[in-house]
């Protein structure tokens, strides 16, 4: 499956809206997008991740290197409406504690 990525630009904030897989495939496609998001001070980035159907450690990463930019350059990164087994990464390997996670999604894919 592919990744489709869009990005809605507000007054402080952009909003990218995820679908489809973040895997070693996509993972570029995401990093491309998103990473010079991260790279404005004082904007809000905010992952819709509610139609990611399925992520592996290249995905996690990506939102790693988002997360250690947005620190440097002053911005913020939120990640909302997860399905649960996307979740479940993020707590499996402790990311949930770190990153600002929000609207975790409890059910079956959409």
């Amino acid at each position: 499956m592919n990744l489709q990525i869009q990005i809605n630009e507000q007054e402080n904030k952009s909003i990218i809206h995820l679908s489809g897989e973040i895997d070693v495939y996509t993972a570029p496609k995401l990093k491309e997008a998103l990473l010079p998001l991260t790279k404005e001070k004082d904007t809000i980035i905010e992952a819709n991740l509610e139609h990611v159907s399925y992520m592996d450690s290249t995905g996690l990463g990506v939102f790693i290197n988002a997360l250690k930019l947005s620190k440097e350059y002053e911005s913020k990164l939120r990640l909302v409406n997860l399905q649960e087994r996307v979740f479940r990464l993020f707590q499996i390997t402790g990311l949930h504690e770190i990153m600002d996670i929000h609207s975790t999604i409890r059910g079956v894919d959409g």
